[in-house]
């Protein structure tokens, strides 16, 4: 590989940063210039929101978000297993069948401890 094999990739990279900059300074140049405290305000789901946004949330919060991030990566994995499963063989399919095992495992675990629990 030769530095020059990159060009075209770099040629990418330029064209696609070149129009994100151009967009943004479009929008910001022709965009509307009307600002009004209601606009400017927070809104979230169609309610006002109420307190500071600053509080702490509880820890069920982020555990939940960590176990979804989990389960979704596993799904990323099965992926490519699934696209070449005929190839993998038997070798493949075993394999696939303790991960999805000890995932699952691992899921009942959690729930048996309660981490799914909002309450």
């Amino acid at each position: 590989m030769t530095p020059g094999d990159y060009l075209p990739i770099l040629i990418v990279f330029g064209i696609v940063g070149g129009f994100a900059y151009f967009s943004l300074a479009l929008t910001h140049l022709l965009g509307p210039r009307r600002y009004a405290p209601i606009k400017q305000d927070t809104y979230e789901c169609g309610v006002d929101y109420v307190g500071d946004s600053r509080q702490r949330f509880s820890v069920k919060f982020y555990l939940v978000a960590v176990l979804f991030l989990i389960f979704d990566l596993e799904v990323v994995f099965m992926y490519p297993w699934a696209v070449n499963v005929r190839t993998l063989g038997w070798f493949g399919f075993v394999t696939m069948t303790i991960f999805l095992v000890l995932l699952t495992v691992g899921l009942l675990y959690e729930w048996k401890k309660g981490a799914l629990e909002w309450e």
